[in-house]
C-alpha cells in the first residue's frame, strides 16, 4: 500500500516530467499594418500536445541540417557611416548598440558589406589611389585611407568594439580610374597591364584595414560587373574575372598570407553562368570560397543551380533594395519570403539588404549615376531616426540567428513559406510570413509533438524554443 507522502511524491514527479518534455516557445512578429513591429506576442504557445492528422503543419526536423550561416545584415555605405557619424556621441552609441549589440532589444544584425573606395551611395567619388591624368602609380606609393578615416572607420571601430565577431564583406565599385580602360570612374573595364597593380592594391587594402582593428573576413571583385552605369562603376565579364583571380588576385594574397575569402560575381540571379564559369576553370576557382547574388533580375532558386553544380563552393546573397519611399506591407513580404526564406532555402550563407542609412532625401548619393530613391533601413533626418521596412526584415533573423547556426528542414506549406535553423545553443528557429489574405491557424511540429499556433495574413512571425 502507497502512502499519502509517496503518492504525493509521484504524482510531483509526474508533473516535473511532464513540464520538462514540454518547450515554451518564444514569439515574435511584424504585421505589414505596422501595428506590431518585432514586438513579443502576448501569449506563449508550449510545445507538448501530440500532432493533429488533419492540421495545416510546418515540421521542422533538426536531424536534416544544411549550409551554416554566417549571419544577416546590411550594407553600411559612405553615405550610412556619414549620416551615423554625424549624429551626437550618445544617439550614436545607443544606435548602435541597437544595430549590433546582444541586448535583449537590440537586433544583434552580425554581419556588414563596405564598399571599396565609394559606392553610388556615398557622398562623392573616390578610390584609395587617384593620380592626375596622364599619370599612373602601379607601385601604389600613393595609396591613402585617409578619406575613409572621415567616418567609415571610426563608426566601424565602434561596431567592432561592440561585436568583435562580426563578419566584413568589401566590395569594389571601381579601380583606381588610371587602371581603367576609360580613365574614368563610370564604366571601363580594368586592364590587364593592371592586374597586379590591382591584386596589390587589395592587399594593401586589407592591411590597413586590419591595422585599424578591422578584419575583412572576404572580399568580392566588382560589384555588379555586368552593369556599368552606376557612378562609380567598371566592366568585367566572367573571363576577365576568372583571368584576373588565376594571374593576379589569387597568387597574390597566397604569397601575402592573405586569408581573406575571395568571392565571385556579386550580382543578378539571372546569369549563373557568370559564376558557374570562373568555378569550371580550376586554375581560377582553386582561389575562390563563393558566388554572391543580388535580385534585381533572375529568379532565386538561380542560386541552388551554382550549389548543385559546385556544392563545396559557399553562396552569398549581398544586396537587395528596397525603393523608396516603399509599401511596408508588400515590401515586408516580398523581402521575407523572397530572402530571409527563399535565399537561405536556396543554400545562402547571409542575407544582406541594401543601403543601411539613408536621409529623408535618400541621400548621401554620387551624381549621374548614384542611386536617387533607395531607401535605408534607418532614415536620419535632422537628429531624428526612424526604422524603415529593412530594419525588420533582417531584424527578424539577425537578432535570432547567430553566426554558426545552421539551416535545418521545414516542409513547405501553401501560404506560409518558412524557413528553420538550429542556433549554436540548440535553440529551434522558425521564420514564417502569412502571405494569404486571411488570418492562418497552424501547427509547428517537432520531435514528435506540436503546438497550435495563429498568423495574422500579411505577418511575419520568428518562433524560438
Amino acid at each position: 500500500m502507497i502512502s499519502g507522502l509517496a503518492l504525493f511524491s509521484i504524482i510531483g514527479f509526474l508533473v516535473a516530467c511532464q513540464a520538462t518534455s514540454e518547450q515554451q516557445i518564444q514569439a515574435y512578429y511584424t504585421k505589414g499594418d505596422r501595428s506590431a513591429l518585432l514586438e513579443p506576442m502576448g501569449e506563449v504557445a508550449v510545445f507538448g500536445q501530440e500532432r493533429e492528422a488533419h492540421a495545416v503543419t510546418i515540421t521542422v526536423d533538426s536531424d536534416s541540417t544544411f549550409q551554416a550561416m554566417d549571419g544577416f545584415g546590411y550594407t553600411l555605405t559612405g553615405g550610412s557611416a556619414d549620416l551615423i557619424h554625424a549624429l551626437p556621441e550618445d544617439m550614436q552609441d545607443s544606435l548602435l548598440h541597437e544595430l549590433f549589440s546582444d541586448g535583449e532589444n537590440a537586433i544583434r544584425v552580425n554581419y556588414l558589406r563596405i564598399s571599396i573606395g565609394a559606392s553610388d551611395l556615398s557622398a562623392s567619388v573616390f578610390t584609395y589611389d587617384e593620380m592626375p591624368a596622364g599619370e599612373t602609380d602601379p607601385e601604389l606609393r600613393h595609396f591613402t585611407m585617409d578619406k575613409e578615416r572621415e567616418s567609415l572607420i571610426p563608426v566601424l571601430k565602434k561596431i567592432v568594439a561592440i561585436n568583435p565577431a562580426i563578419k566584413i564583406l568589401g566590395s569594389p565599385w571601381t579601380a583606381p580610374t588610371w587602371m581603367k580602360t576609360n580613365q574614368s570612374f563610370k564604366g571601363g573595364s580594368l586592364k590587364e597591364a593592371y592586374y597586379q597593380a590591382y591584386a596589390d592594391y587589395f592587399v594593401k587594402y586589407i592591411r590597413a584595414m586590419a591595422d585599424e582593428g578591422i578584419s575583412l573576413d572576404a572580399i568580392t571583385i566588382q560589384n555588379e560587373p555586368l552593369h556599368p552605369g552606376n557612378n562609380p562603376s567598371m566592366y568585367m565579364e566572367a573571363q576577365e574575372q576568372a583571368d584576373f583571380i588565376k594571374t593576379a588576385l589569387g597568387p597574390t594574397f597566397e604569397r601575402a598570407a592573405i586569408r581573406t575569402k575571395i568571392i565571385v560575381y556579386d550580382h543578378n540571379a539571372d546569369r549563373p553562368d557568370y559564376p558557374l564559369h570562373i568555378l569550371q576553370d580550376p586554375e581560377a576557382a582553386k582561389y575562390v570560397d563563393g558566388s554572391a547574388f543580388h535580385l534585381y533580375g533572375g529568379q532565386i532558386s538561380a542560386l541552388s543551380t551554382v550549389h548543385e553544380q559546385f556544392p563545396e563552393k559557399h553562396i552569398y546573397f549581398t544586396e537587395q533594395w528596397v525603393g523608396g519611399p516603399g509599401n511596408f506591407a508588400q515590401d515586408l513580404q516580398w523581402h521575407i519570403s523572397t530572402l530571409i526564406i527563399g535565399a537561405t532555402r536556396n543554400w545562402s550563407r547571409n542575407v544582406l539588404e541594401w543601403n543601411l542609412a539613408a536621409d529623408a532625401q535618400y541621400g548621401p548619393h554620387t551624381d549621374q549615376g548614384g542611386c536617387t530613391s533607395c531607401l535605408g533601413a534607418i532614415t536620419i533626418q535632422d537628429g531624428e531616426v526612424q526604422r524603415n521596412v529593412a530594419y525588420y526584415v533582417i531584424g527578424h533573423a539577425s537578432k535570432f540567428v547567430p553566426d554558426g547556426s545552421r539551416r535545418i528542414a521545414s516542409n513547405l506549406v501553401e501560404a506560409l513559406p518558412n524557413v528553420a535553423f538550429l542556433t549554436p545553443e540548440g535553440k529551434k528557429v522558425l521564420i514564417v510570413i502569412n502571405t494569404g489574405k486571411e488570418d492562418q491557424a497552424f501547427q509547428i511540429a517537432h520531435a514528435g509533438k506540436a503546438t497550435a499556433v495563429q498568423l495574422n495574413a500579411g505577418a511575419v512571425a520568428t518562433y524560438i524554443w
